[in-house]
């Protein structure tokens, strides 16, 4: 797959104590394969869906060991040290700074003003994803859980390209960013029903053929289901947590129900 667009999601990965265990997990639910450990990157391993480069694992950095398991979406930069700038001047934090990984790329770390982490990547010799949208094992959405909406509405679009819409719906707090007229990741606003000690995040969607399967399959190997299954306009999804505490969610995208709702611009 090509270098996608600025602000586009192009990669994932997440740290774990156990990578094998961790392996295990998500070959069980998401039909992964893994690639050899780079020891020069920290032992940095590729996870691939039928053959294509879907996301990454790795242990934690020297001094990250105690650091809770996450999944990071990346988004894509032709600049990361610009896209870090504007993340500061807009009321981001950098979280780690833009730093060469070998001649993949660049990547940097970063917060948005509502506390959910996410990543930026410069794409040299690994453009990302190589799955297609939609495929299963593969990337699907991304959805930023915030409790500070108006703070993140105007944050995303001051540093990406991004068009903002939201939902014309009085009972759902929903935004969604437009990268030359492709939807490329949600915002949803934490309300009552969330717990008050959860902080905002950034939760990844895999595709997988079977939501309930999948669901079945992580609860049986030590996940917990955290929400779902639920049908939607976009899919069947659920969200989860692996046995290493990291969230993540599985969407069967061809299991539709209900009419897409009508959207807005942001103002």
């Amino acid at each position: 797959m090509a270098v996608q667009p600025e602000g586009t999601p192009c990669w994932a990965d997440a740290m774990f104590a156990d990578t094998e265990r961790a392996k295990s997990f998500y070959a069980d639910v998401l039909g992964w394969t893994f690639g050899e450990a780079a020891p020069e990157f920290g032992d940095y391993t590729q996870a691939f869906a039928d053959g294509k480069a879907a996301a990454a694992v790795s242990p934690p950095m020297p001094g990250e060991e105690e650091s809770p398991s996450a999944w990071c979406l990346y988004l894509a930069s032709p600049d990361a040290a610009a896209t870090a700038g504007k993340v500061r001047d807009n009321g981001g934090e950098v979280l780690v700074e833009p730093m060469q990984v070998g001649d993949f790329g660049t990547m940097a770390l970063a917060r948005d003003p509502g506390g959910a982490a996410f990543g930026i990547w410069q794409a040299n010799s690994h453009e990302g994803f190589e799955t297609e949208m939609g495929a299963p094992g593969g990337y699907c959405w991304g959805e930023v859980f915030t409790r500070d909406p108006k703070a993140v509405d105007a944050f995303y679009p001051a540093v990406f390209p991004y068009t903002a819409r939201k939902f014309d719906d009085e009972s759902m707090d929903f935004a969604m960013f437009d990268v030359q007229g492709q939807t490329v990741l949600g915002r949803m606003a934490m309300g009552d029903d969330f717990p008050p000690d959860l902080p905002s995040f950034l939760i990844v969607y895999f595709s997988v053929p079977d939501c309930d399967a999948a669901v079945a399959k992580a609860t049986e190997h030590g996940g917990v289901l955290r929400f779902g299954p639920m049908n939607s306009p976009f899919g069947r999804f659920a969200a989860l947590s692996d046995p290493q505490g990291a969230s993540f969610a599985v969407i069967d995208v061809t299991t539709t129900e209900g009419e897409m709702p009508a959207t807005s611009p942001v103002t």
